[in-house]
Order: structure tokens, then C-alpha cells, then sequence
């Protein structure tokens, strides 16, 4: 089964690196296995066009390596906060694409404007506030994970619903139950953003009623609007 994992997350990553969502070096993927409950996860280091599957690194929850050559991801202790939080998530993808990116910069969640936006995230995604100095001297990627999910609990949303946050002065992690979901999250987040973003540049607008944006995300559960899940 890990072998089947680490291709998963080689693809999704090279999917990434494909569309554009990430460049260089940056940006992760990950995913449970969950015939052992250990984590797969991206390397650190290796160029997108130079990794193979089996480069992929296995650790188990407490981040202790299980298996792999290289080292994880610098970015490991946020994507464990995470599995460890939120329970019901499978699989996560953290890019620095373009246009969510610019909201992370600015400190901005992203509006519901329309129902692109509701058919995937049943309400605003939200921005975390920035890290203090002493949290980012203590353990950065540890505390980049427990902010996401203060965030969550603060402003009482469900991660299962709004499967996506914006780290402030960052960029976007987006989760899902499975490998292709979590990359089709932020996929289809970048483009609401673009959306967002524009629709902002044309007009100063509310964002549309808690009710439509709803009925939407309903219609995304009823119906899976994913071309590739």
C-alpha cells in the first residue's frame, strides 16, 4: 500500500508542478496510508522535474521517518497538525499558486462572490492572522499548523466544509479525504481567487447570501462535481 501512496503523491505533486500551482522547489504533498496510518510526503529538496515515486518519504505521526532516502519537507510539522486536528482529512496539498497567494500576502480571506466559489467551499476561506516572533523562533511549521487550526476554531468553520485556509504572508493549504480531492481543492481555489480578486477590481460587492452559497455547496455533495474523483 505505501508504495501506491507514494505514487499518489509523486502525481499530485507533478500534477502541481504542471499546473502551475507551485514552482522550483516549493510547495508540498501528502497523504495517509491507510493500511498503516503512517504519512507519505513530498521531499525536501528535489526539484519537481528531477523526483521519482520512490523519493517520496514515509514518517509516522510523530514525524519520525519510517522510510526514504532524503529528508521530509520542511513544511512536515504544519501537515502533521493538521492530520492531528482535523480527524476526518486525508490528504493534504500546500502550493504558493499565484492568485491565492496574493490574498495570503494581503491578509485577506476570500469571498463567496459566486457559486463557482460555493460549489467547493460553503463560505469565505479563510486568512490567518501573521506569527509572532517568538512562535516563529520556537518551531515555525509546528505553529503554522496550530494557527490553522486556532483559525478554524475560532471562527467556529468546519474544515470538511471550507476544505482550505490562507496563511498569512504565505500561501494556501487545502485538504481533502483523498489525494485527487486536496488537489482539485487547489485547483479550483486559485481559480476562485483569480475570480475574487477581478470581480473586487470591477466593483465593490457583498458577498452573495449564506443561503445560495448553501444551496451550492449541497449541490457539490449531492452531485460530486469533480471531473476526477
Amino acid at each position: 500500500m505505501a508504495e501506491d501512496i507514494k505514487y499518489q503523491v509523486y502525481r499530485a505533486s507533478q500534477e502541481l508542478y504542471k499546473q502551475g500551482l507551485v514552482i522550483f522547489k516549493w510547495g508540498n504533498v501528502s497523504a495517509i496510508d491507510p493500511s498503516t496510518g503512517n504519512i507519505v510526503i513530498k521531499p525536501s529538496g528535489i526539484a519537481y522535474d528531477e523526483m521519482i515515486p520512490a523519493d517520496m518519504v514515509v514518517v509516522d505521526r510523530d514525524g519520525k521517518k519510517v522510510d526514504g532516502s532524503f529528508e521530509a519537507t520542511h513544511d512536515l510539522d504544519t501537515h502533521l497538525e493538521l492530520y492531528r486536528n482535523f480527524p476526518d482529512i486525508g490528504a493534504i496539498v500546500h502550493s504558493h499558486s499565484e492568485w491565492a497567494t496574493i490574498w495570503a500576502q494581503a491578509g485577506i480571506g476570500i469571498p463567496a462572490y459566486g457559486i463557482s466559489h460555493a460549489n467547493y467551499f460553503n463560505g469565505e476561506v479563510p486568512c490567518t492572522r501573521q506569527l509572532t516572533v517568538e512562535e516563529i523562533n520556537d518551531n515555525l511549521e509546528r505553529h503554522t499548523g496550530r494557527l490553522i487550526v486556532d483559525t478554524f476554531r475560532e471562527k467556529k468553520l468546519d474544515p470538511n466544509c471550507i476544505p482550505a485556509v490562507l496563511v498569512n504572508a504565505h500561501g494556501p493549504f487545502v485538504w481533502g479525504k483523498t489525494i485527487q480531492e486536496a488537489l482539485d481543492h487547489a485547483t479550483v481555489l486559485e481559480q476562485v481567487a483569480k475570480l475574487a480578486y477581478n470581480t473586487q477590481m470591477l466593483k465593490n460587492i457583498e458577498p452573495i447570501k449564506k443561503g445560495l452559497v448553501d444551496r451550492y455547496y449541497e449541490y457539490r455533495q449531492e452531485e460530486n462535481l469533480f471531473s476526477n474523483s
